[in-house]
Parts: C-alpha cells; sequence; structure tokens
C-alpha cells in the first residue's frame, strides 16, 4: 500500500473520524485516499487557519487526538497560530503539511517552504519525513508524544514523493495509551495537613479543571471554600452552585477582586491554572500575598513561574484531587453544612438596546446546555462579565490565546465533537471578516449552529482598549457598516438582522434554531458603553509611563 494510506489505517484505528482541512496538490494523496475510507469523513474549511481551530476545538470537546491538514508554504503557515492556540491549551491535535517532493528541495519549487522548524515552537515535536519507511512510523511517533504527559500538538511535513510511495508489510500499531501522571502520595498528605492547619481558603481554578468538575465541586465543598475561577474556566461551575463566588482576572467581578485583594482567606488552592496574565488581573501580586499556596498541575513548567508556590503537586488533576479528597477524609474532614458565598446582587435585563441586554435576553431564549463559543472582541467581555453559567462545560472562551475569528471554528468543531448539544457561536464583525465563510462550511456539512454577530463596525476592543489608553483613537479602527445579515441571505443560510431590542424574541430565535444547518443572526448595535474590562487598559497604560 501507499504511505499515506498506512497513515490514514493507522489513524482510523485511533478513532479518528474526521480530518480537517483544505485539498492542493501536495496532500491530494492523502484525500484520494478517503474515497475509499468512509470512516473518515474530511471537513473542507474556507481556510487553513479556521481549520486548525475545528481540529483543537474537536480534541477539546472529543477527549482525542484530531488531525488537521494543509499544503505545502501557505497552506503550512495558514496552520501555525492554530498549532499555538491548541499549545496553549493542551490539546492534541496532528498537524500534517505537505512537502515539496525531496529531490526539488531548495530549488524554489511551487510553495516550497522548510516547515519542521517555524512548527518547532508551537508543537511538542516537529519533523520532516525524507524516506517512506519512515513515515508511519513518525507518525506513530508523533501521535503518542501529542496524548503523552502534557497532551498537546505534533507537526508532521510530508513530501509529495513520500507519501504516493509503496511500503511493505505495514504493520498497523495499536492506537497509543497514554500513563496517568500519579501525583507523589506524600505530597498529597502534605498538602492535606497543610489545609487542616488553616481555617479558611479560596479554591482558584484555571482551564486544567476541565475533566475534573465533579472533583473540583467536591473538595470545595468538603473545605466549605469559595470557588474562584479564571475568565478561560468560566462554565465549568454553574452560577448556582453556593460556593461559586465568580470570575476572577480579564472582566471579573468586583466582588471576588475584593476577596483576593481584601479577603481573608489563608490558603489559595491552584488547580489547572499557569497563571498567566488574563487569569491573575494582570499578575496582581495579592493573589498569594500572606497566604499559602499550594499549585496542582500536571505541567511541572508553571510552578514557580511568576509566583512563588509553597507545595507544587504535580499530576493528573483528577488524581490529585481524588487523593486529596480521601486523604482528607481519613484525617477526619468530612462534610457540613454549606455556607453560600454573599455574591453582589447582578442587575438583570433591562430594555436598553445595549450588548449586556442582547447577550442576556438572547441567553434566556435558549436551552441551558447550549455551549457558547466565544470569539475575541468587546462582547466577550459581556461574556464573561454577565452571562450566566446555567450548566457545566457551556463555554468555550479562548481569551488565553485570544485569536480572532478562533470562536467560529471552535463551534464548528464543538458540534461535530458534540452533534446533541446545542451551539451558539458569539462573533464581532471583526472575526467574522476574518473567518467568516466558515459558515459555508457549516452549511455544507449541515451543522446547526446558531452564529451571532455582534456588528458595530468597528474593531470594539481596540477602539475602547485605545481610547481608554491614549485618550484618542484612529478613525481606521473604524469600518463602513456592512449588512451581514444580508452576506448569509446570499449564501441561502437563513439570517436575521437586529436593530433595536423589540426584533429579539422568542419567534426569531425559534425560527433560527430549529434548522438543518447553520443560521445568522446579526445585531447591528454601536455601544459605547466602556466594556467591562477589569485592569486590562491600566496594565497596558503602564507601559507608557
Amino acid at each position: 500500500m501507499k504511505a499515506i494510506r498506512s497513515v490514514l489505517e493507522y489513524l482510523k484505528g485511533n478513532g479518528v473520524k474526521h480530518i480537517f482541512g483544505i485539498p492542493a496538490g501536495s496532500v491530494n494523496a492523502l484525500f484520494d485516499e478517503l474515497y475509499d475510507m468512509p470512516e473518515i469523513t474530511p471537513i473542507i474549511t474556507k481556510h487553513e487557519g479556521a481549520a486548525s481551530y475545528m481540529a483543537a476545538s474537536y480534541a477539546k470537546h472529543s477527549q482525542q487526538m484530531s488531525v488537521c491538514i494543509g499544503c505545502s508554504g501557505p497552506g503550512g503557515t495558514n496552520l501555525v497560530t492554530g498549532a499555538a492556540n491548541a499549545m496553549r491549551e493542551h490539546l492534541p491535535v496532528l498537524f500534517l503539511t505537505g512537502a515539496v517532493p525531496v529531490n526539488t528541495e531548495g530549488l524554489n519549487a511551487s510553495q516550497e517552504l522548510d516547515a519542521e522548524p517555524i512548527f518547532r515552537s508551537v508543537t511538542k515535536y516537529s519533523v520532516t519525513v525524507k524516506d517512506p519507511a519512515d513515515l508511519l512510523n513518525e507518525v506513530v511517533k508523533a501521535t503518542e508524544i501529542a496524548v503523552s504527559g502534557v497532551p498537546g500538538p505534533v507537526h508532521i511535513a510530508m513530501p509529495i514523493d513520500i507519501q504516493q510511495e509503496k511500503v511493505e508489510n505495514s504493520v498497523i500499531p495499536a492506537p497509543p495509551k497514554r500513563s496517568p501522571l500519579v501525583p507523589d502520595s506524600d505530597k498529597i498528605k502534605n498538602v492535606a495537613e497543610e489545609l487542616l492547619k488553616r481555617e479558611n481558603g479560596y479554591v482558584f481554578v484555571g482551564q486544567g479543571v476541565r475533566n475534573s468538575v465533579d472533583q473540583v465541586i467536591e473538595l470545595a465543598e468538603l473545605l466549605d471554600w469559595p470557588i474562584i475561577t479564571t475568565p478561560q474556566a468560566k462554565g465549568f461551575i454553574p452560577d448556582h452552585h453556593p460556593l461559586l463566588a465568580g470570575v476572577f482576572g480579564f472582566a471579573g467581578h468586583e466582588d471576588v477582586s475584593a476577596l483576593i485583594n481584601e479577603g481573608d482567606g489563608q490558603v489559595l488552592l491552584i488547580l489547572g491554572s499557569s497563571l498567566g496574565e488574563t487569569a491573575t488581573n494582570n499578575y496582581n501580586v495579592n493573589l498569594t500575598k500572606d497566604r499559602f499556596t499550594i499549585q496542582m498541575d500536571f505541567d511541572k513548567s508553571v510552578f514557580n513561574r511568576k509566583y512563588d508556590i509553597d507545595i507544587p503537586v504535580l499530576g493528573d488533576i483528577n488524581l490529585s484531587l481524588l487523593f486529596l479528597i480521601e486523604e482528607l477524609k481519613a484525617l477526619g474532614l468530612s462534610k457540613k453544612s454549606i455556607k453560600p458565598i454573599e455574591k453582589k446582587k447582578v442587575s438583570e435585563h433591562s430594555e436598553e438596546f445595549n450588548t449586556k441586554n442582547i447577550l442576556l435576553h438572547l441567553q434566556k431564549q435558549l436551552p441551558s446546555s447550549t455551549r457558547y463559543a466565544i470569539d475575541i472582541g468587546e462582547f466577550m467581555s459581556y461574556v464573561i462579565h454577565h452571562m450566566k453559567v446555567l450548566d457545566s462545560h457551556t463555554f468555550d472562551i479562548n481569551v488565553h490565546f485570544g485569536a480572532m475569528g478562533s470562536g467560529i471554528g471552535s463551534a464548528i468543531g464543538s458540534k461535530l465533537a458534540e452533534p446533541e448539544r446545542p451551539v451558539v457561536c458569539i462573533t464581532g464583525d471583526g472575526c467574522f471578516f476574518m473567518h467568516g465563510m466558515e459558515i459555508l462550511t457549516a452549511k455544507e456539512y449541515h451543522l446547526p449552529i446558531l452564529f451571532v454577530v455582534m456588528n458595530n463596525a468597528r474593531l470594539g476592543m481596540v477602539y475602547h482598549g485605545h481610547s481608554l489608553q491614549y485618550k484618542r483613537s484612529h478613525p481606521s479602527f473604524e469600518q463602513e457598516p456592512i449588512n451581514i445579515a444580508a452576506m448569509a441571505a446570499a449564501m441561502n443560510i437563513p439570517s436575521y438582522r437586529i436593530n433595536e431590542m423589540e426584533d429579539l424574541n422568542p419567534d426569531v430565535i425559534n425560527d433560527l434554531t430549529q434548522l438543518n444547518g447553520p443560521a445568522v443572526l446579526e445585531v447591528a448595535l454601536i455601544d459605547n458603553n466602556i466594556p467591562p474590562m477589569g485592569d486590562r487598559v491600566k496594565f497596558l497604560s503602564s507601559f507608557g509611563k
């Protein structure tokens, strides 16, 4: 069989059901083999960058490795941002890129590019295969690296001729199994003892608890301590839980900031957060000041980066939490009546036509299980600050890497991974003009996703941030108003344009969500209220002094 066919047989054995990307000369051998492999569906996108976001989201929500492909040269470089995104979120994605024939390297062949070093800084492993006998072995090696230890993306460049060569006696290996990272039992015992010495503290939750939500809640209830989430972790803990204090960091809540800055918590128990800029409200020193600090993570590189950690615990977070819970119980701690967190009363939506009210009104008309894929823009801060978490795993917010347009691809990847879950993408006109044509991809694969486009005819986050930081804004930040609903209609995609609050009613939402494909809800709104970005502007302004 051809070398590329052996690769596809191996991926099929790994449970791969989709390959995201765009066909082209240097990767057409792979797509040709898919004619005879109905088990794998190619998801043909409009841009490789969007394909990379889809693959990352699919890996996240299917909890298995996904595959993304691009041609040599520009196809490969278009995937790099998605690889960096997957690296930041610890997502196992196999990136395959085509390459020119081995005997034409260095001869200025069409679309020639040495992609291997470009991907090296944004993946766990990057290699160019020069021998057809090595192609399957390298894919197997890369797959094992992608899913092992701290999961993450990997990259393989495949010259055209290498893919096409016949290989003899290809034995298709079994899929790799990730070995769990088991925490040190003495460390867990030490943590339990230190926690019992102190009366109160905070459970600080990051995106790393994605698959450990039940254990987080059980531990918090056992300790009777408030749960504080980072913006990236919004959506894991439902708002109705009595111990959820809210969000700290970018666009977080004032009463949570008061807990960190003025509260009497003696311990900060950090679960699955690398304590980056957006998670710590611009590296706020009060986070760990005068507090005993414990950090649990499966990535040892996050310990003692910016903050001194008293006890770092290396291991899979779900195992670390399970062992800690058992240790605390063995030491005599038992669940008691929970004292609900006192929260500042949040004002409900009114009929004023603004971003906050539109988002709250929209959420009231959608199922509680809806997953919101949130793009990057001023609306994102309103989502983090105001929208309710009604059910677990219902928000996908990548403020961590912050790639504009990523939410559109993320919505498609999420829907393919969990077809039964309602999915809504909240994006802006700036993001839409980057990757909005992927609504056609959703149409072609009959994916019922509601794309909500907040259209203010400007780069809203840039406009507000620049105005606050420099007291002026360049006119180029504002754009010519475009009717995006009309664009969608031209593609035969159902759409509706909102110009006032009265336009957003249950009939409209019902019409746009009971479909066998996507729909676009355009919100034509220039909101001059300052978005709830927290101290982001103060942080940026500090560099100009």
